[in-house]
Order: C-alpha cells, then structure tokens, then sequence
C-alpha cells in the first residue's frame, strides 16, 4: 500500500478518536448538569439522528465530491458542534450537530477504499479501517476516562487555568477540539481519487427516490440482504453494549464513571483481534460462512450477569469484542462490494448508514425505556443477549447457505 492509504487511515484514526472521547465527556458535562440517567442513550441518539434523517442525501454528497474533500467539511461541522458544547450548548444538541458531520463523513470514509482499492484487497483494507477504528474506540474511551478522571483532570486544570474552562468535562472537550483539528489538517492530504458513479441529480424529490431504489435494491439481492442484515444488527447492539458495560461495571464492579469509560476499551481490544483473525482467515468469497460466531457473541453476553471480578471482566469482554469483529468485518467488506456494483460505493454506504443507525436508534430507545422503568442492570443484559442471540440465529437459518449459490 503506498503512502495514501496509510493518510486515509491516519485521518480515520484521528477522526474517530475524538468521536469516543467526546461522548465520554458529554456524558460527564451531563452528570455534572444534574440530567436523569436517561439522557445518557438519548445524547447516543441525538448523535445517530443525522444518519437516519439525512441517509438520502449523504451518499449523493460522498458520490459528488472528491471523497477527501467530503471527510475535510465533514470533520469541520464535528468541530462546530464540539465548540458548540464547549461554548454552553445543551449537550444533547451540540452531540447532535456531531453526529452531522458524523453522517456526512462515513459514506466518503468507507466508498474511498472501493474507489482506491481492488476488490480482493477490501477485506484486507477494510480490517485495517477496523482495526484503526477500533484503535481509536480504545485510546477514545482510555483518553475520555482520563479526562474525567477527577485525581488526573483537576490538577491540570487549576494550572492552566485557562479562561472560560471551569469544569474538568470542559477541559476535556477543549482537548478534544485540537485532535479535530489534527484530523483536519490530515483530510486535506487524503490523495485525489476520480469521481465513480456521480449523482444524476442534486434535486431533493430524486434523491429521496433514488435511496428508496437502492434501498430496496440492496434488500433484495442475496448477498446484500444476508450482509445489510448483519451489520445493521452489529451496530446497533455495540452501541448499546457500550452503555451496557458502563451500567454494568458501576454495579457489578463498583467503578466510577472514569473507570468504567476505560473498562469499554477492552470490547475495542477484542474487535480489533477479530479483524485481524477474520483478514487472515476469511475469504470475501467465504464471508457468509461466519455467522455461528454472532449467535455466540449474544451467548457471551449473557455471561457478563455473573461476573463481579475485574479480570474476569475484561477477558469475557476481550472475547465478546473478538466475536463481533470477527463476524462483521467479512459482512462489511461484502456489503460494501455488492453496493458497489449495484450503485456506488457512497449510496451503498448511506443505504447501510440509515438501516445501521435506525436500528442503533431503536436499540438505544428500548434501553433508555427500560432504564427509566427503574429496570436491573442484569434484566436489561438478559434482553439484549438473548435478543442478539436469537436474531443472528434467525439469519443464520434463512441465509446460511445463500453465499454456496451466489455469485460475488
């Protein structure tokens, strides 16, 4: 791989660092206003809104612009909303704005590797942007809870003494602020790649009927339907799988919010194992082979209800992490292949984005009812494994064996 690749994936990094850290500390400045504890799923909400609303638009964005030109306005509006939050903007809205520029930048994050790369490196690419991904979920969530951290941030804070700055979730986010910036100053060197399947129209009425065409045209191919399923399921249980160990460690392990921030790490660890194992060892070809592992990992979860020591922690979250890498990376860079060759790597995206993010969005809305219904930690766990268990066994059955009779 020469060295574009590797500025696309250092402005990922960068980009997606400062994405887990902020949530962290938005979570604390939430704490810090005295919110209900259900403003916690609602501020992961009000992040993923974007990519459901605007899903028509964002692939036409990615698909009309250099892709590298999308990921630098993409990161600018991130910034905009981090300054927001840090200028006195409720949380939840300034998360919001966030997760716009979140919206805009996955389509052109994800479409530039199969406009820069051939198909038989997209498993291989896409582990690597996993990976790193995954790389900046760990150092987010270790940063964020650094932080927080009271005994660590406080200090700091008094000496800079830095006007404006009175709160340690008010530091962080300053902080946070200059790795947007850094990720920034990357997109703009993200090399020049030739427009592929540029929209026929910016007109909003084609656009809303072009993403029902590809919409409908992804669900109905095989390969399509069997990846879009699984990582629409993926993403939307690892959203809430982050909440969870955060109720879960402050219960099950007595931690502090600083402390638990870290603990998710450990899920990101175990991804990032599981991509690498899945880039060995999975073929594109053989991609729909790895679906047993899903129904393990909601197996896994259900683990957690027992588990009141720290190390024993960690390594069954070590192994739910590897699971999920494991399985979803194969889906993806399938997914991202058949999107492709159906209608362009940005509308594909976008078509994954909206079914990713409703399905982030429900999930995150039923822990939020369940935890203001004053739901045990270990009964919502119970819900969610044997939920994530039972779809990916339902998937499984229908489309275990759609890949043996299907071309890719």
């Amino acid at each position: 791989m020469n060295l574009g690749f590797y500025i696309i994936l250092a402005a990922q990094f960068l980009s997606a660092l400062a994405d887990n850290a902020l949530l962290f500390a938005a979570i604390a400045l939430l704490m810090e206003l005295n919110s209900p504890g259900w403003h916690t799923p609602v501020l992961q909400q009000g992040f993923i809104v974007s990519y459901i609303v605007l899903a028509p638009f964002v692939g036409a964005f990615a698909d009309s612009l250099p892709k590298g030109r999308v990921m630098f306005i993409s990161n600018i509006v991130k910034l905009l909303g981090c300054i927001a939050m840090l200028i006195g903007l409720n949380p939840l809205l300034a998360y919001g704005l966030v997760g716009l520029g979140a919206a805009a930048y996955s389509p052109a994050k994800y479409g530039i590797l199969t406009e820069y790369l051939p198909p038989e490196k997209l498993v291989w690419a896409n582990s690597w942007m996993e990976g790193l991904t995954v790389g900046a979920i760990v150092l987010g969530a270790l940063i964020g809870g650094m932080l927080i951290s009271p005994s660590i941030t406080t200090p700091l804070l008094h000496t800079l003494d830095i006007p404006l700055i009175d709160s340690i979730p008010e530091l962080a986010i300053l902080i946070i602020v200059f790795i947007y910036i850094a990720a920034a100053i990357f997109n703009l060197y993200i090399p020049h790649v030739a427009i592929d399947h540029k929209p026929l129209s910016r007109n909003p009425v084609f656009l809303l009927s072009e993403f029902w065409h590809n919409f409908k045209l992804l669900w109905k191919d095989p390969l399509g339907q069997v990846s879009l399923a699984v990582t629409t399921l993926f993403w939307g249980a690892g959203a809430t799988l982050r909440l969870l160990v955060l109720g879960w460690a402050a219960v099950a392990l007595n931690y502090d919010i600083g402390a638990a921030a870290k603990l998710t790490a450990w899920v990101a660890v175990g991804i990032a194992l599981g991509s690498a194992l899945a880039a060995k060892f999975v073929q594109l070809e053989n991609s729909v082979k790895v679906l047993p592992v899903g129904i393990a990992m909601g197996v896994a979860v259900l683990i957690m209800i027992p588990v009141t020591n720290s190390t024993l922690a960690i390594l069954l979250l070590i192994t739910i992490g590897a699971m999920g890498g494991y399985f979803v990376v194969p889906m993806n860079a399938l997914l991202q292949h058949r999107g492709h060759l159906l209608m362009g790597a940005g509308s594909s995206i976008a078509v994954q984005n909206f079914n990713e993010n409703l399905s982030i969005f429900a999930m995150l809305g039923l822990y939020a009812v369940m935890q203001k219904l004053d739901f045990s930690i270990y009964i919502i766990i119970l819900v969610f494994g044997l939920l994530l268990s039972g779809i990916m066994t339902a998937l499984y059955k229908r489309h275990g064996h759609d890949q043996d009779s299907g071309k890719i």
